[in-house]
């Protein structure tokens, strides 16, 4: 009915062996914030990954990946999502999955060589350098802050950025920056004496290879090799890698929130209370039917735009509605989950609770979600469009 390829069941039934049998045993709450174990822990089943023929499902063949499309991959990640580790174990996870679809789209060959091949082999990490201290960008990217000028043979790169999934241990940043010509992205070596990751920032969520850091750019000199792209189109190579980025982790979180609900169902059949299981409690029975609702709903949107995908049409539009819909229904899910489990869903004897605290954060990145409202309803109204 939506497109799926032949080969999609097994590779689907792989996926969720890897989970089951390799990824979730070796979950912890300890590996949630100790960014050098989640590191060791990726690095031990990312060999496992390659040898199950799960690596990359989002990278061309020709680049060491699976080649899926949108719609064999909604799927796949859905299936890896449902761990913490499994997608970073298949290299299909953020930063380095939406970076590695820059350096595809408008790296140079040279660039690709240097940067997208260890990126690829999973042998190096990255980050996404954009969200600004205040008075910079953050929801607003046009309050960008950080500047590059020119120079002889190069640029010197000044400015601040927080907030930078990846950043602790990145091998290179890509740096939105602003120069005459308008923001551009520079791809910046971490060990380029002016770069410097000052702090990781603790956050609500765990599991976040490379933790959230806070970087400084200070006359950090980078040659004009370091530019992707064009000088003056930072915005769009920003946009462009933002709207793949956003169905993507909604492909995930489905996964995620599908676990949490999946745990607090068994919870609810072997728990009793008042004489009867929890399950047999109709307020228990409408949270776990509202529940498969919002996941139903928020799989069709994720694979309607993943369709529209596959068919090379934009999803300027559609991405914005599955960010804000998946965003806010996979939310509710793990709140649900962690509500039908009561304090085991609120303790790390249970990962809901982590789970839940993921889910938060998702209505504030890649967009929050009354900035897209405002963005979709300008351009309905605009434009006329129709439901």
């Amino acid at each position: 009915m939506f497109g799926y390829s032949d080969r999609l069941p097994a590779l689907r039934e792989a996926v969720r062996r890897f989970v089951d049998e390799e990824a979730i045993p070796r979950e912890c709450p300890a590996l949630a914030h100790d960014l050098d174990a989640l590191e060791a822990a990726v690095r031990s089943l990312r060999a496992k990954a390659m040898e199950a023929g799960i690596y990359a499902p989002q990278l061309p063949v020709a680049w060491g990946g699976l080649g899926l499309s949108w719609r064999d991959r909604s799927v796949v990640l859905e299936e890896a999502g449902r761990s913490f580790l499994a997608p970073l174990a298949m290299n299909c996870a953020p930063p380095d999955q939406p970076n590695m679809i820059n350096l595809l789209a408008d790296g140079t060959p040279a660039q690709q060589q240097r940067y997208l091949v260890p990126l690829a082999r999973g042998e190096a990490r990255s980050c996404f350098a954009m969200t600004e201290p205040e008075p910079g960008a953050g929801s607003d990217p046009s309050m960008l802050q950080t500047v590059a000028e020119r120079r002889p043979g190069g640029w010197v790169i000044n400015g601040r950025k927080w907030f930078i999934s990846g950043a602790v241990g990145a091998a290179f940043a890509l740096v939105l920056a602003k120069t005459g010509e308008g923001a551009t992205i520079f791809i910046v070596d971490a060990g380029n004496p002016g770069y410097r990751v000052v702090r990781n920032i603790a956050s609500i969520d765990g599991f976040q290879i490379g933790g959230h850091g806070e970087i400084e750019l200070q006359d950090c000199f980078v040659d004009d090799g370091a530019v992707l792209g064009e000088v003056g189109r930072g915005f769009a190579y920003a946009q462009m890698r933002l709207e793949p980025a956003r169905l993507s982790h909604c492909m995930r979180f489905i996964g995620r929130a599908s676990r949490a609900m999946a745990l607090a169902q068994d919870y609810a059949n072997r728990r009793h209370s008042f004489g009867q299981p929890l399950a047999q409690l109709q307020q228990v029975q409408a949270m776990v039917a509202d529940s498969h609702i919002d996941l139903h709903a928020a799989r069709l949107m994720t694979w309607h735009a993943a369709a529209k995908l596959d068919a090379k049409e934009s999803i300027k539009h559609e991405s914005a509605m599955v960010k804000v819909f998946v965003s806010e229904a996979v939310g509710r899910v793990a709140d649900r989950a962690a509500q039908i489990m009561g304090a085991l869903g609120m303790s790390e004897d249970s990962p809901v609770s982590m789970i839940l605290r993921e889910m938060r954060p998702f209505r504030v990145y890649d967009g929050a979600s009354e900035v897209h409202r405002s963005t979709l309803a300008r351009r309905i109204l605009k434009e006329s469009l129709r439901p």
